[in-house]
């Protein structure tokens, strides 16, 4: 009796994997007939990775060239895309591609505050939000700091706060906190305009455009406080979600509309002068192979540009918008938490994975892409050889300078790529992991790192 329980027992173990297909080789006693690559008919197993939609280059752009405009001078970056549209096409700066300087202007990443302002400048100093919410002039050709500020509030936090960003106009730098404010400074000495306290911590950067000033706090609601007292005109509140990115996004605004970005994957055009909604988008798709695409914010500031807006979001997802109707003009699956640089007759945009794409902006087709990463893989972690991982960079920017697509990343790397071909060209040790992207100002780039280091390069 036991001797045909055995027998009994393997044959079911036999036919069970022989019909899993899995160690067919490994059981002699299966025949030919009964092996799953010569009967599949009832069904073939297929790569879930094949129902996820594809990145390729168009083949009918193969070797075709496409225009890029010619460098021009950037004598302000008052906003943290550089101009209200958060668009600057081709800049001239760093021709030699130099380190000129570098200067400490406070504290850096830390447990409680974190590095994520983008820099802008205006009037010969350029102005710079730390991680301790401490706002410093620098003088754009020295380095040397004329004034600092703190806006930071301790009695309304006390457990700490973290995020922001600044933007200049009309002789005031305006500076958004995590510490749940929203304040102007005077751009010559740094003394308090005023301040205006918000119910929720403000991460994104503000962007200043005629009489308001635009910013988006972590519970997703877009504000427009007035640029002379700070009153708040209109608030707009998108939908909540708690999942995003630890990046300063900040909203686009042309003529009288401004579109705001939101963690839930929202694209929303607003009026500027009252806040009505005139459109929305929402730039999202869900991966069957990563559950981070959950995470739907657009992270990466939009950009106008000839009519279009241009985002791309965490969920996977690049497209072109028509401004006035908000209608589609084409979608990429591009994960990305960068701004996209439409320039010329391309759209450039950096996937967060580590890859340089570069799309016809007319009609989304791919020219080519670059792995970024190729070449950069470390190890580190771990004890001896057991338990290392392999890392690769994450990247910031791009930013077109002096025909040099400009990037930085998190291995404290500046690197120049051709805008053409998106060949590497040359690179940078800045000494520390950058997370901000350039900003260019009178022939220069300037980079702030993750260790509160301001670094000139010329």
């Amino acid at each position: 009796m036991t001797r045909v329980l055995k027998v009994a027992l393997i044959c079911g173990v036999a036919a069970t994997m022989a019909s899993c297909g899995t160690l067919t080789r490994n059981l002699p006693f299966i025949g030919k007939k009964d092996q799953p690559g010569a009967t599949a008919s009832a069904g073939q197993r297929i790569s879930v990775l094949e129902f996820e939609q594809q990145l390729a280059p168009s083949a009918a752009l193969s070797g075709r060239d496409f225009f890029l405009p010619g460098p021009q001078a950037a004598t302000a970056w008052t906003q943290p895309g550089g101009t209200t549209e958060n668009l600057v096409e081709h800049v001239i700066a760093a021709p030699n591609f130099q380190i000129a300087w570098k200067r400490n202007i406070g504290a850096g990443s830390a447990r409680v505050g974190n590095v994520m302002a983008p820099v802008v400048a205006d009037n010969g100093k350029i102005f710079v939000l730390d991680g301790d919410s401490t706002v410093s002039a620098v003088s754009a050709d020295t380095g040397e700091i004329l004034w600092k500020t703190s806006v930071k509030n301790p009695e309304r936090d006390r457990s700490g706060g973290f995020g922001g960003g600044v933007a200049v106009g009309g002789g005031k730098v305006f500076v958004s906190s995590g510490y749940r404010s929203m304040s102007a400074l005077d751009a010559n000495t740094g003394a308090v305009v005023w301040t205006q306290a918000v119910d929720s911590p403000i991460h994104g950067a503000p962007t200043v455009a005629g009489n308001h000033v635009f910013v988006v706090d972590v519970d997703s609601q877009l504000f427009a406080f007035d640029t002379t007292t700070g009153a708040q005109d209109w608030t707009y509140r998108g939908i909540a979600e708690p999942a995003r990115v630890m990046r300063a996004s900040s909203p686009a605004v042309s003529g009288n509309t401004v579109v705001a970005p939101f963690a839930s994957g929202q694209l929303v055009a607003l009026s500027a002068v009252n806040g009505q909604a005139v459109w929305e988008e929402t730039l999202s798709r869900t991966s069957r192979t990563s559950a981070l695409s959950e995470v739907r914010d657009v992270a990466g500031r939009p950009v106008i540009s000839r009519g279009m807006v241009y985002g791309v979001s965490h969920s996977g997802v690049l497209g072109a918008l028509d401004l006035r109707s908000g209608q589609p003009k084409w979608q990429l699956p591009v994960t990305g938490v960068n701004a996209p640089l439409p320039v010329g007759d391309v759209v450039y945009a950096v996937s967060k994975s580590g890859q340089l794409i570069t799309v016809n902006r007319d009609t989304g087709q791919v020219y080519w892409t670059r792995e970024l990463n190729e070449g950069r893989a470390r190890k580190e972690g771990g004890f001896l050889t057991f338990g290392r991982r392999t890392i690769t960079p994450q990247w910031s920017g791009p930013l077109l300078a002096s025909n040099r697509l400009v990037m930085v990343n998190s291995f404290g790397e500046a690197v120049a790529f051709d805008p053409k071909t998106g060949a590497p060209q040359t690179t940078l040790k800045l000494g520390a992991p950058a997370y901000i992207a350039p900003a260019a100002y009178n022939g220069a780039l300037y980079v702030l790192t993750d260790n509160g280091q301001l670094i000139c390069i010329r």
